[in-house]
């Protein structure tokens, strides 16, 4: 029984989260979370959109690197969101800024 309860609600939480859509390459995808609707309409507005996705800067090119980096940080906003730990002024973590800095030096 619980074991039905945690998977029913697992499975809720990704849907009701619009947790396929962080599988694609959709910048759109970033903006599901609110606290980032100004850094993607900023994006939009930039001539950046025209060379660049979110994942281009914010994930590993590889593929199952792209994926594992989508999943550790998709589990660490969830966990801040749920428990109410999150920042008004988000901030790239160490990790994801080593990413960044890398991918720009490909540009």
């Amino acid at each position: 029984m619980a074991i039905g309860v945690a998977v029913g609600g697992g499975l809720f939480t990704f849907v009701y989260a619009k947790g396929g859509s962080y599988m694609t390459n959709d910048p759109r995808a970033c903006a599901n979370c609110h606290i980032m609707q100004d850094h993607y309409d900023a994006w939009v507005k930039s001539s950046h959109r025209s060379v660049a996705s979110c994942n281009d800067c914010h994930t590993p090119a590889g593929p199952v690197s792209k994926y594992v980096v989508k999943a550790t940080n998709g589990w660490h906003h969830s966990f801040a969101f749920t428990m109410g730990g999150y920042p008004v002024a988000i901030r790239a973590r160490p990790e994801s800024r080593a990413v960044v800095e890398a991918n720009c030096r490909r540009c």
